[in-house]
């Protein structure tokens, strides 16, 4: 039972990339998944996460209509769309389940975080030079 991130690299400012986040051993539908990142000397942030049920998406305000969230169920697979990055972006980008929310009145996360069951992959780095 594992996950397993890939898609991370170097880009400049306005660049993109897009993270993937694979599982094995276990249905990623059955979960309410997300996506989080960490920086040197900074908080972890959960920056997106989707639903297990309507597959409803939602997204911090620091990346909101910049980063886009989403699931293939066939391939068992999450990813992480990120356009027009930025270098506040650099950080290790994980994904995670068993994720808890709490969400503003414009659906924008206010705060995110993994319960204690929750199983999460070992990042990817993501870095965006100036």
């Amino acid at each position: 039972v594992q996950l397993v991130e890939s898609g991370g690299g170097l880009v400049q400012t306005g660049g993109s990339l897009r993270l993937s986040c694979t599982a094995s051993g276990f249905t990623l539908d059955e979960y309410k998944i997300g996506w989080f990142r960490q920086a040197p000397g900074k908080e972890r942030e959960g920056v997106a996460c989707i639903t297990n049920r309507n597959g409803g998406t939602y997204y911090a305000d620091s990346v909101k209509d910049r980063f886009t969230i989403s699931r293939d169920s066939a391939k068992n697979t999450m990813y992480l769309q990120m356009n027009s990055l930025k270098p506040e972006d650099t950080a290790v980008y994980y994904c995670a389940t068993e994720v808890y929310l709490l969400i503003g009145t414009d659906n924008t996360i206010l705060d995110m975080g993994m319960k204690p069951d929750g199983l999460r992959g070992q990042g990817t780095q993501v870095t965006v030079s100036s």
